[in-house]
């Protein structure tokens, strides 16, 4: 089996621009790695430091420029269907909405950096009506410090990089096993956490016309609404007496939801 390395010396630049690419549009192929290997190969001189930092960088920025474009095209729908293919989509949709509303484009310089967050952050600027040139302007500092972040770590890890190369190369299709199965079996603990939540709500749920034979039958309800501002705004209609509330409003304020009467939450 080849080494990562030496793919790299042999397919070189080409390599990097398309991974960096499709993993930016979304495809489950993490860079992490080849950017650290193109690293220790810029520090051996096999690689310029430079030209890869620009290749890799247009390559995000593209993706991030299209994912930008469906934002402001589609609106919330992207990030809903985003966030419906991953593994744990509320709190993905959550902590980027409650990011970009703390941080707005300051978000996009870290952004990079939070796995989950990544594919999610760029369709929100779309949504969020951000000018396409500071959208340009923080997303390409965000790129250029998450690039050179990791470049620069395996141009001074490059002997303990190529160490690392080596013994993988030794294991064979061995590791490739190894690796899969890694993966596979994180993938289904995490499907299974979320099967096993998705669970615990369905026991506490009622339906839509149960909350309706309720209202009309005036029994004593606490009705919250607690989607997200940005939810909120796609779709302003609310059910008649429902309360807005955030939900971290929700968990830190004491006394905000009444004791003498049933509560019915509901969001997106």
């Amino acid at each position: 089996m080849p080494s990562l390395v030496e793919t790299l010396v042999r397919y070189g630049y080409v390599l990097l621009l398309v991974w960096v690419f499709l993993e930016q549009l979304g495809l489950p192929l993490p860079s992490l790695p080849l950017l650290l290997a193109a690293g220790a190969l810029a520090g051996t001189g096999r690689m310029n430091f430079a030209l890869t930092l620009f290749v890799c960088a247009m390559a995000s920025i593209a993706a991030d420029v299209i994912w930008y474009e469906l934002g402001r095209r589609k609106g919330i729908k992207v990030v809903h269907f985003l966030c419906r293919i991953t593994l744990e989509p509320d709190s993905c949709v959550r902590r980027t909405e409650g990011l970009f509303e703390q941080q707005g484009a300051r978000s996009l310089l870290v952004a990079k950096f939070l796995p989950g967050l990544n594919a999610v952050a760029t369709p929100l600027a779309g949504i969020f009506q951000m000018r396409f040139r500071k959208f340009l302007l923080f997303d390409a500092l965000g790129v250029l410090l998450w690039l050179s972040s990791y470049l620069a770590l395996g141009y001074f890890l490059r002997t303990e990089i190529e160490d690392i190369a080596h013994h993988a190369e030794a294991l064979g299709s061995w590791l490739i096993v190894v690796l899969i199965f890694c993966l596979a079996a994180y993938i289904v603990y995490k499907f299974l956490a979320r099967q096993r939540f998705l669970r615990q709500l369905r026991i506490s749920r009622i339906t839509v016309d149960e909350l309706k034979e309720k209202i009309d039958a005036g029994e004593p309800l606490s009705i919250v609404d607690l989607r997200h501002n940005l939810d909120f705004e796609a779709d302003p209609e609310t059910i008649p007496g429902a309360v807005r509330l955030d939900s971290q409003e929700l968990t830190e304020k004491k006394g905000a939801l009444p004791l003498d009467r049933e509560v019915v939450l509901y969001c997106t």
